[in-house]
């Protein structure tokens, strides 16, 4: 299973964060397997140069610009993908922001609040809004970018750390409410990645030496298949292994 190809004809699926990186490549290969991709993105440029890509290559895709602060507007997109096609396949949780690299004392509270109001606040927004979606599908599957952040808490990552712990969390207490049913959610830690906001975190790494974003969507394409069973666990891209979370008590 883990590396397959998936086929996705006649899917939906919903992608945050599509308009570069890995979210962008996500998108990507998730219409080269058939699905029709809501890609979702701050960036009209980015969605457009995606959009192109994915028709040249014989997919489809829906342009929805929106910035995950827009709480209102995360729960009308899932109003919006009901009134169209009924139900939602897979959901990406691609984007989220870095915040600043510090000590926490010196994080600054505007800078704080908005890692966790986009990288918690509104994946939960999300989450409720396409709950009810992925139950309508034959088999739902949610994908939520986490990192090793989550688990490692370096020095001087709080605010990042925290939001993917609690994104975690979430994602963790999702997967056990929908164990029984044909939903499946995973976290999936992409790790060290040629992306912009690797180059924030890191500026002095070279990026050359890292795996360019096209390389780790490959790697979790197979996250939406319809086959797949593994539910509540966090994937590890560069390792291609699922890693146990802690149980519930």
């Amino acid at each position: 299973m883990i590396g397959t190809v998936p086929d996705l004809s006649g899917r939906v699926a919903l992608v945050t964060g599509a308009s570069r990186g890995i979210g962008y490549f996500i998108a990507k290969g998730l219409a080269g397997c058939g699905a029709h991709v809501v890609a979702v993105a701050r960036t009209v440029g980015g969605l457009e140069e995606l959009d192109d890509e994915i028709k040249a290559a014989g997919g489809s895709a829906t342009l929805v610009p929106l910035d995950l602060t827009d709480m209102a507007g995360i729960d009308r997109l899932g109003g919006a993908i009901h009134e169209r096609w009924g139900k939602l396949d897979v959901l990406v949780a691609n984007a989220g922001v870095l915040g600043t690299i510090s000590p926490i004392g010196h994080v600054e509270a505007k800078v704080f609040e908005k890692v966790m109001s986009v990288n918690v606040i509104s994946q939960w927004r999300l989450i409720r809004s396409v709950d009810p979606l992925l139950r309508l599908s034959d088999a739902g599957r949610a994908i939520l970018m986490s990192s090793g952040a989550a688990s490692s808490a370096k020095a001087f990552w709080g605010p990042y750390a925290a939001s993917k712990a609690a994104l975690e969390a979430l994602g963790r207490s999702w997967a056990h409410e929908t164990q029984n049913m044909a939903v499946r959610v995973n976290m999936a830690n992409p790790g060290a990645t040629r992306t912009a906001m690797r180059a924030q975190a890191m500026p002095g790494e070279e990026p050359e030496t890292l795996p360019h974003p096209s390389e780790i969507a490959q790697r979790l394409l197979f996250l939406a298949s319809p086959q797949l069973q593994v539910t509540g666990k966090r994937f590890e891209a560069r390792d291609q292994v699922f890693v146990d979370l802690p149980a519930p008590a």
